[in-house]
């Protein structure tokens, strides 16, 4: 059973930094074969993409984030962190790390979700 727990959330200021990992376990195979991505869900708003990272290691990310935000996949530790800057208040909502087999790009998992607020 594959398992995704975040970690690392919290509540800051805005232009303050903050970092979320997620930490794989029950893979089927080596998490360097799985891509893997953030996710965000404001109140009363849809889940939209944050940054994914493939599993060759190629980052993506919203367009609202790039230059501020930063993916990085640890295959070793079987955890993806979101490293987070210059956050502003819009960046608050609900964080859910997704992981997928690039075998079968129909396979999602997802965590929990873990709370990000930015306010001042």
């Amino acid at each position: 059973q594959v398992q995704l727990v975040e970690s690392g959330g919290g509540s800051v200021q805005p232009g303050e930094s903050l970092r979320v990992s997620c930490t794989a376990s029950g893979l089927a195979a080596d998490f360097g074969a799985y891509g893997a991505g953030w996710f965000r869900q404001a109140p009363g708003k849809e889940r939209n993409i944050v940054a994914l990272i493939d599993s060759f290691g190629t980052p993506t990310y919203a367009d609202s984030v790039k230059g501020r935000f930063t993916i990085s996949k640890d295959n070793a530790k079987n955890t993806v962190v979101l490293q987070m800057n210059s956050l502003k208040p819009e960046d608050t909502a609900i964080y859910y790390c997704e992981a997928h087999p690039r075998w079968d790009l129909r396979v999602n998992y997802w965590g929990q979700g873990i709370q990000v607020t930015v306010s001042s």
